[in-house]
C-alpha cells in the first residue's frame, strides 16, 4: 500500500471517530435530559434547579428530570455526573463543598472536580447567613461569641451537611473568633434549619432561603452575613467584617456541570439557554426575593472559579483541621 493510500485512509479513519460526536451534537437534545441536584428536596439548591428546570425544557424542547441526590455532602450526586455518558443528557447542580472543598476534606475523593467535569456556568453566589434559635439571649455576633466563650463545648450549630459551605464557614469562625462549638451535620438544609428552630442546635450557617419563612415567623434570629461588604439582597444585616474580624468573608456557589468529554457545542448550547434563563426579570424577581443572587457567564468563568476557590480554601481547612474520613 502506497503511502498516499495510508495517509488517506488514516484521515478517513480519523473523519468516522470524530463524525458521531459532531452529529449528536448538532442533534442534541432529542430525549429527556436528567438534571441531578447534589442537595435533597426543598433545599436552596432544590429550587434553584427546578426554576431552570422548568424554563430549560421550554427552551430545549425535551423533557428536564429533576432528581434530588443528596449523599455524602453532594459528593455522590457530582461523582455520578463526572462518571456519566459524556452525551450532554445528564448534568448536575453541585455547590463549592464538593467542588473546591471537597479535595481538602477527603483523603479519597472518588472524582477530581477540574478534571472529570465540564463547568457550565455559575448559577448563584450568595452569603452564608448567621441565624440562632430566637430564645437564644444573642442579638449579635459579638454576643455569640461572648456566651460561646462562657460555655464552651455546650453549644451546638447545624450545617447542611459535612463539607459544605455551612460547615466550613461555621469552621472558620470558630478558629477566627478562638470558641468552641460543637458540629452537627444534617442532609441537606431542610433538617439543619428544623433542628435549629427545634433547640436541638443552637445555630447555623446557610443561605437565606431556607432560613427566611423562620425568620419572619420570630424562629430564628438572624445575626450577619459572610460577605466582605453588606449584601445588597439583605443590607439591613450586618457583616461578621463589622462585628471585628475584618478578613472574615465566604460565599455560598453553585453551578451546572456534565461529564468532561461533552461535546463543546453542547456545553455552549447549555451555558446559553441558562444565561438567557437567569436573566429573565421573571426569574430574577422570583429568586431575589428568596435571596438569591443570580450570575451566569461562560464556562471559563465557572472552571476558574471552582479552581481559585479550592486554592483560597486548602489553608483555611488545613487550619480548622476539618476532615471528613
Amino acid at each position: 500500500m502506497s503511502v498516499r493510500r495510508i495517509w488517506l485512509l488514516l484521515v478517513a479513519c480519523a473523519a468516522a471517530s470524530i463524525a458521531p460526536s459532531h452529529a449528536n451534537a448538532q442533534s442534541w437534545p432529542d430525549k429527556p435530559i436528567k438534571f441531578i441536584v447534589a442537595a435533597p428536596a426543598g433545599s436552596s439548591l432544590d429550587v434553584l434547579a427546578r426554576m431552570i428546570g422548568d424554563r430549560l425544557k421550554d427552551r430545549l424542547g425535551q423533557a428536564v428530570v429533576v432528581d434530588d441526590r443528596p449523599a455524602a455532602g453532594g459528593t455522590v450526586a457530582t461523582d455520578m455526573v463526572a462518571k456519566s455518558p459524556p452525551d450532554g443528557y445528564t448534568m448536575v447542580i453541585s455547590f463549592n463543598g464538593p467542588l473546591a472543598f471537597g479535595p481538602h476534606l477527603y483523603a479519597k475523593l472518588p472524582y477530581d472536580p477540574q478534571k472529570d467535569l465540564a463547568a457550565v456556568i455559575i448559577t448563584s453566589s450568595q452569603p452564608n447567613v448567621l441565624a440562632v434559635n430566637a430564645s437564644l439571649p444573642i442579638r449579635s455576633v459579638k454576643e455569640l461569641v461572648d456566651y460561646a466563650k462562657a460555655n464552651p463545648g455546650k453549644l451546638n450549630y447545624a450545617s447542611v451537611g459535612n463539607g459544605s459551605s455551612s460547615h466550613l464557614t461555621m469552621e472558620l469562625l470558630k478558629v477566627t473568633a478562638g470558641v468552641d462549638i460543637v458540629h452537627v451535620p444534617f442532609n441537606g438544609s431542610p433538617p439543619a434549619v428544623t433542628a435549629t428552630i427545634q433547640g436541638e442546635t443552637q445555630m447555623i450557617f446557610a443561605v437565606m432561603q431556607p432560613l427566611q419563612a423562620q425568620i419572619q415567623a420570630g424562629k430564628l434570629r438572624a445575626l450577619a452575613v459572610t460577605t466582605a461588604k453588606r449584601f445588597a439582597l439583605l443590607p439591613d444585616l450586618p457583616t461578621i467584617a463589622e462585628a471585628g474580624y475584618p478578613a472574615f468573608e465566604a460565599l455560598a456557589w453553585n453551578g451546572v456541570l456534565v461529564a468532561a468529554a461533552t461535546p463543546r457545542p453542547i456545553v455552549q448550547r447549555l451555558n446559553a439557554e441558562m444565561n438567557a434563563i437567569l436573566k429573565d426579570p421573571s426569574v430574577k424577581s422570583a429568586l431575589n426575593a428568596q435571596g438569591f443572587e443570580l450570575v451566569g457567564g461562560t464556562p471559563e468563568d465557572f472552571a476558574a472559579l471552582i479552581k481559585s476557590e479550592s486554592d483560597k480554601w486548602a489553608p483555611v481547612i488545613l487550619k480548622t483541621g476539618a476532615r471528613i474520613d
